[in-house]
């Protein structure tokens, strides 16, 4: 099939890891970023690419403020690109869309997405006396910066224990427990063996953080290697964020591959995404295990490619904890099927803060390389299941002309909502639940509790026996007594 000049094609990608206790470690995010976008260079065959860069996109890190992709652009001798910064809350697939968009309209011709942090490097080298992590950026703003609108947190949440992402998912993977009807020792082991296949994964991505098989008992039981953290999830279950990991893409318009001469067979293409960025807290969620933004993803993604999630041969969903993984499964309509990363994902592979996107599109990129007549599909999410993405790969090209959509106005209509009614007092029925683990066992229990009138509170409790009470057997459809802030059974 003959390409239009204009269509997107990624042509170089690398991914880079380094520990700071290993020879050559302790690189800052910065110069992670760089080196991934030499390595990407490299894997291109076609290294002058880097200097004819149009734009460079980042997502907002750890590493603090300022403009690394000047840094970066001028490293290459790409003065005159234009930066971005996606700030926190801005899915990183958006940052994917809009570069391939950008060049099937010709506004750009070449571009590279980067994203890199060395949070291992900082915990290790905290108190040492050596140099800090970041190397100071020169104090000014990128050309663009993309931020987030709305709250992803609603007030109540924050102030009554769920401020932490491990416990809000906790509340949701207790909704879609219930649901299932599956009991919590039946779930339990379910859990474990779908994330211990993540683990097995892991194993034989050579970009992979921790590349050891994980067998599904010492995931679910609870050790001092692998605590609890909020039930039903212990360490093993959470996204792995502590990590130097950096990656890089380079896209560019067919004729720009072309023309610096880049080997047909570096070539994937992206055929379509799509995004909704509807934010609606937990809280006021009607129905906590569902998300219409991923049905509403992967019907437009099938509407439009003609390849239904399901029938993608590759997948990496997006996997910061299971109950993202398993919401997803699903809204997309994949079944059963356990096949369901091409990195390991965010608990082995690694999960960088707002950058693992970047890399499960390098593993896929490589993997369709390998397999250029299949079709994989790359999930996104922002915050809780918040915000939803999906985006369409193949080696192969498609007649069709590469469209990124937005959703949200789509999952609105979808989407049902409960008014949150912080000052409730009486009796409610739990919707979700964890238990939050101290360093000498279970200290808080934390609901999420349906009200008379359909609306929702969150409500918490430090007492011994609540908390004990709430350790013990299934708390979705119970009755509570509901006091403002106050659990009480």
């Amino acid at each position: 099939m003959s390409v239009d000049p204009r269509t997107p094609v990624l042509v170089g990608v690398a991914a880079v890891r380094q520990r700071v206790d290993e020879p050559g470690g302790g690189r800052d995010a910065l110069e992670l970023m760089a080196d991934a976008a030499e390595a990407a260079g490299h894997d291109s065959g076609a290294a002058d690419l880097l200097g004819a860069l149009d734009m460079v996109l980042i997502p907002r890190g750890m590493w603090g403020q300022g403009d690394p992709g000047r840094r970066i652009a001028d490293r290459f001798g790409a003065s005159k690109a234009r930066t971005l910064v996606a700030e926190l809350g801005v899915l990183q697939q958006t940052l994917l869309t809009r570069a391939a968009a950008g060049i099937a309209a010709g506004n750009e011709d070449v571009v590279l997405v980067v994203g890199a942090e060395a949070a291992y490097r900082d915990r290790r080298l905290r108190g040492t006396g050596l140099p800090p992590i970041h190397q100071p950026l020169p104090p000014i703003e990128p050309d663009v910066s993309l931020r987030p609108t709305g709250d992803i947190l609603h007030r109540v949440e924050i102030d009554r224990g769920l401020p932490v992402p491990v416990r809000q998912y906790a509340i949701l993977e207790s909704a879609l427990r219930h649901d299932e009807g599956r009991s919590l020792d039946e779930h339990a082991a379910d859990v474990a063996a779908l994330w211990s296949k993540f683990a097995d994964r892991a194993v034989g991505n050579p970009d992979a953080w921790h590349r050891r098989a994980v067998a599904p008992e010492a995931i679910a039981e609870a050790s001092p290697a692998n605590p609890m953290l909020s039930r039903p999830y212990t360490r093993s279950h959470c996204s792995r964020a502590g990590v130097d990991q950096g990656a890089a893409l380079i896209l560019c318009s067919a004729e720009a591959a072309e023309r610096f001469g880049v080997p047909r067979d570096r070539w994937v293409f992206p055929w379509a995404a799509a995004e909704s960025n509807l934010m609606v807290p937990i809280v006021a969620r009607a129905q906590l295990h569902r998300s219409p933004g991923f049905a509403a993803v992967g019907s437009w993604l099938s509407a439009y490619t003609g390849v239904a999630p399901a029938d993608a041969k590759y997948l990496d969903l997006y996997s910061c904890f299971p109950a993202a993984v398993r919401i997803q499964r699903a809204e997309l309509g994949l079944g059963d099927r356990d096949d369901l990363t091409v990195t390991g994902g965010m608990s082995f592979a690694g999960g960088p803060l707002n950058s693992y996107v970047l890399h499960s599109t390098v593993s896929m990129a490589k993997t369709l390389r390998e397999d250029p007549d299949a079709v994989g599909v790359v999930t996104c999410i922002s915050g809780m299941v918040t915000k939803q993405a999906g985006m369409v790969w193949s080696g192969t090209p498609t007649a069709t002309p590469f469209h990124g959509e937005d959703l949200s106005s789509r999952t609105a209509e979808a989407a049902t909502t409960c008014e949150v009614t912080p000052d409730y007092k009486g009796v409610g029925v739990v919707d979700g639940y964890t238990v939050v683990e101290g360093a000498s066992g279970p200290s808080k229990a934390i609901a999420v509790v349906g009200v008379p009138g359909g609306g929702r509170t969150v409500a918490a409790s430090e007492d011994m026996g609540v908390v004990a009470a709430f350790c013990t057997g299934e708390w979705v459809g119970k009755h509570v007594h509901v006091d403002g802030a106050a659990l009480a059974l």
